[in-house]
C-alpha cells in the first residue's frame, strides 16, 4: 500500500479518494485465503461441497464444521473465518424462526439471503466495528424453486447456478463454465463437484477431507454421512 493510502484503512467508514474501503477489500482477502468451499443446481435440488482439509492428524474431523443447517429448507456453507461465520449462522437461524413465528409459513431464501446481507451491511458502516471476514453460499429450495446465493463480506449477493469461494475459485469456476449443465442430475452434479473440488485442492478428496451437504425439493437439508460420500467418491 502507498503511504498517501494508509490513512484510508484504519477506519472502516472513511474512503479513499478513488472510492475505496480498505477493510473491505481486506474482508475479501480473508475469503480468499479460506477453503474452497462449491455450491450448484441441478435439476431437482442444490449441493454444497466444502473441503474441510485437516491442518494436523491430530485434529478430530468430526470438530471442523463448514457446512451448516439454517431452516429445513436452507443450508449454507462457508469460508473464511468460521467464528465470523458461526455468528451470521446464528443470526440466520434466528431470523428464519422470527418469519416462522410470526406468519407461520418458511421464510423465502432469498428473503433470508437479504437479512444475512443487511446484518453484514451495517459492520461496514459504523465506526468501532469491523466487517465479517468470511462468505457464505446459501442453498434452498422455496416456491420459486432450487436457489442458490453467494453473499460477500460488504453485504452484497448474488444469485448463481453454480459458483465457489475460498482459494480454489479460479480452478472450479472455470471447470464449471466448461462443465457445468442446468438439468444436470443429481448423481451427474455431484461428480462435478467433486472433480472441481479434487482440480482446486489437486489433491484426492476423501470421505474425511469433504463435507456435502444437499436439499431437495420437499426434503429436509441434510449432510451426507461419510458412508454416503465414500460411495460417490468411488464413482469418479
Amino acid at each position: 500500500m502507498q503511504p498517501g493510502q494508509m490513512a484510508y484503512d484504519r477506519g472502516i467508514t472513511v474512503f479513499s479518494p478513488d472510492g475505496r474501503l480498505f477493510q473491505v477489500e481486506y474482508a475479501r482477502e480473508a475469503v480468499k485465503k479460506g477453503t474452497t468451499t462449491i455450491g450448484l443446481r441441478y435439476d431437482n435440488g442444490v449441493i454444497l461441497l466444502v473441503d474441510k482439509r485437516l491442518s494436523s492428524r491430530l485434529v478430530e474431523p468430526k470438530s471442523i464444521e463448514k457446512i451448516y443447517d439454517i431452516d429445513e429448507h436452507i443450508g449454507c456453507a462457508t469460508s473464511g473465518l468460521v467464528a465470523d461465520a458461526r455468528i451470521l449462522v446464528d443470526e440466520a437461524r434466528k431470523n428464519a424462526q422470527i418469519h416462522k413465528i410470526t406468519y407461520n409459513e418458511n421464510i423465502t431464501v432469498e428473503g433470508l439471503v437479504k437479512k444475512i446481507c443487511d446484518f453484514k451491511q451495517n459492520y461496514t458502516q459504523y465506526g468501532g466495528v469491523r466487517p465479517f471476514g468470511t462468505a457464505l453460499l446459501v442453498a434452498g429450495v422455496d416456491d420459486l424453486g432450487c436457489q442458490l446465493f453467494e453473499t460477500d463480506p460488504s453485504g452484497a449477493l448474488v444469485a448463481y447456478k453454480a459458483s465457489s469461494i475460498g482459494s480454489g475459485r479460479p480452478a472450479v469456476m472455470d471447470l464449471f463454465e466448461k462443465e457445468y449443465q442446468e438439468d444436470m442430475t443429481y448423481t451427474d452434479a455431484m461428480k462435478l463437484g467433486l472433480r472441481a473440488l479434487a482440480a482446486a485442492t489437486e489433491d484426492k478428496p476423501t470421505p474425511q477431507t469433504v463435507e456435502v451437504g444437499v436439499v431437495e425439493k420437499g426434503k429436509r437439508f441434510r449432510r451426507l454421512d461419510e458412508k454416503e460420500l465414500a460411495d460417490l467418491l468411488s464413482q469418479i
